[in-house]
């Protein structure tokens, strides 16, 4: 497995475990457990970030800029359902 590969399963596994620790943080039933679950949560959302933007510097997660006019249509649907 290359470098690569490595990240991207690390930033998988890692973003599944932002969602386990977010219902985990929902769903507490003591402020104890909610702020465990937090704490975690906003640990492993700086661990994704972190592995995000290794990946990015590499060019290995490029990212695109959206047309405004497309950000714009999507907007007024939205707002048009409200």
């Amino acid at each position: 497995m290359d470098d690569r590969n490595l990240m991207e399963n690390m930033l998988l596994l890692e973003k599944g475990a932002c969602d386990l620790f977010m219902h985990g943080a929902i769903e507490s039933s003591t402020q104890n457990v909610h702020q465990t679950f937090n704490n975690s949560l906003n640990d492993s959302l700086k661990l994704q970030d972190d592995i995000y933007l290794k990946m990015q510097a590499k060019g290995w997660y490029p990212t695109e800029q959206v047309d405004q006019s497309k950000l714009n249509t999507v907007k007024n649907k939205f707002a048009s359902q409200g």
